[in-house]
C-alpha cells in the first residue's frame, strides 16, 4: 500500500482534545466533566447526517471525519472541542499504518 500523501495546510483547524473526568457527586455517582489535555492542528470533514424520531421530538446524528498528525494521546472515549461543539471519538486508526497521521471518527455531541 502506498502512504497516504497530505499537505501540512490541510491541517487548518486549532481543536481542545478533552478527556472525560468523572466529578463525584458524594451519593457514589458523579458527573461527566470535560479536561483539556492539549490543543491540536486537524482538519474536520462532515460525513453524514441521520435524523430520527424519539420521544416525539427530531434529533439528527452528524458525524465527522477528524485527521491529525499521529501520536499517542488520541484515543475513542476522548472529544474534541471546537467553540461550543464536542465531536466524541468513535474509533481511531491509521489509515496506511506509515504512523503519520491518524483518522478519527467522531459523532457530535447534542
Amino acid at each position: 500500500m502506498a502512504p497516504l500523501f497530505l499537505d501540512p495546510g490541510v491541517f487548518n483547524r486549532r481543536v481542545a482534545l478533552d478527556q472525560p473526568v468523572v466529578d463525584p457527586d458524594g451519593a457514589g455517582g458523579g458527573e461527566t466533566v470535560w479536561q483539556e489535555v492539549r490543543e491540536l492542528s486537524v482538519r474536520i470533514e462532515p460525513l453524514s447526517v441521520a435524523s430520527r424520531e424519539r420521544f416525539g421530538q427530531r434529533e439528527a446524528n452528524v458525524t465527522h471525519r477528524v485527521l491529525c498528525r499521529a501520536n499517542d494521546i488520541v484515543e475513542r472515549g476522548l472529544s474534541f472541542r471546537l467553540g461550543g461543539r464536542r465531536l466524541i471519538i468513535l474509533s481511531v486508526h491509521d489509515p496506511d499504518e506509515s504512523r503519520r497521521y491518524l483518522v478519527c471518527r467522531c459523532e457530535e455531541e447534542r
